[in-house]
């Protein structure tokens, strides 16, 4: 069975009365379980779990000092070039978004892995806008020749690539593939895509597994909250995260929770997703996937970063910049950006807050040979 059968099997599910019909005592029965099926996980994203708030903290919490202990692993973007021909409603590399194009050279690349490096960061996050011209996957291998003399762990968030791609990648040095689907209701997903290699929705479901089939040692997932309905679009991040790692048990498989951000460009139909319901969504990932990595984006402010952290947290990232070039180059801010950042804190600041609360931030914890 693959993912896209277990999508079907849910897609057409009502998931609205469904989460209504959960009452008080469903969510302690499901807190007193070991492991949880499909039915507990939904019970932990319905209204009623929001009484429980507490009760699934500690349960949380608890999993995640058993699985991870304090650490918290840090890492930072760098992105390579914001080339793209998608056009995409609710992001700042929209094809059709007036902004400056850019794309680094390799002398420019060993210049932000200088500047990265410098601050003690081994692990890196590359990432390119969608453009097989100005963004080949040639051009993506030399700049990983370059990141390799700086960086022990190099993972990418490019366009979904074909297995044989993924497999040229992952010799030239990578070890990491994220690839958010965005969205996953298939409906929200076709009307918010509206031209470009991104229009194909089962390509970009399967990225990862391709990936996985290569040998890639991590896969990040997730979606874009605030493009649907919050509790069905965690619904299927958590069971696309519970395929993988049932399929692929050597790999390390992640998630995150991005919320939508301001960014060039306008994109009006978002969903609400409150700082209570990411509290809602973090702890109900924890509980129903008690060994998955778990990633905070400086998408949130440093004062929810600091207090979600207890949560099931696993990974941070830190100085961040959604510009290319970003972090040795001047930009003019907001119009060169894929999003606006809101944490702003540097990794020096990060590793202080970390400490203060009695984490240890992990700067480098894989190297290959």
């Amino acid at each position: 069975m693959s993912f896209i059968d277990i999508y079907n099997k849910y897609s057409e599910f009502d998931f609205v009365n469904k989460l209504k019909n959960f009452k008080f005592s469903d969510i302690e029965q499901v807190l007193l379980k070991e492991h949880l099926d499909a039915n507990d996980f939904m019970a932990l994203l319905s209204p009623a779990a929001e009484k429980h708030l507490e009760l699934m903290a500690q349960k949380a919490n608890r999993l995640t000092v058993q699985y991870f202990g304090k650490v918290i692993q840090l890492y930072t973007p760098l992105y390579l070039s914001n080339y793209c021909i998608n056009i995409c409603s609710y992001c700042g590399f929209n094809a059709d978004n007036f902004t400056q194009r850019k794309k680094l050279t390799l002398e420019q690349v060993r210049e932000e892995a200088e500047c990265i490096s410098a601050t003690g960061l081994k692990h890196i996050l590359i990432l390119t806008g969608d453009s097989k011209q100005m963004s080949p996957v040639a051009y993506i291998k030399e700049c990983v020749q370059v990141l390799r003399e700086f960086f022990s762990s190099i993972s990418i968030e490019t366009y979904a690539l074909t297995q044989d791609e993924y497999g040229q990648l992952i010799d030239a040095g990578i070890d990491g593939v994220t690839i958010y689907q965005e969205v996953y209701d298939k409906n929200i997903y076709g009307a918010v895509h509206l031209k470009g290699p991104k229009m194909d929705y089962d390509f970009r479901l399967d990225a990862s597994e391709r990936a996985l089939k290569q040998g890639i040692r991590t896969a990040n997932i997730g979606a874009l909250l605030g493009l649907a309905d919050w509790p069905k679009e965690i619904f299927f991040t958590g069971m696309h995260a519970r395929y993988l790692h049932k399929k692929f048990p050597e790999a390390e498989i992640g998630v995150s929770v991005p919320r939508m951000r301001p960014h060039l460009g306008v994109f009006e139909n978002i969903y609400p997703v409150t700082d209570k319901n990411l509290a809602q969504i973090i702890l109900a990932l924890r509980i129903f996937l008690p060994r998955i990595g778990i990633a905070l984006s400086t998408r949130e402010d440093a004062e929810l970063r600091d207090n979600l952290l207890a949560l099931g947290i696993t990974r941070l990232s830190a100085g961040s910049t959604t510009a290319v070039g970003g972090h040795t180059q001047e930009y003019e801010q907001h119009q060169d950006e894929q999003f606006q950042i809101s944490d702003k804190r540097n990794v020096k600041q990060i590793k202080q807050m970390l400490y203060q609360k009695q984490y240890q931030p992990v700067l480098k914890d894989w190297m290959s040979f």
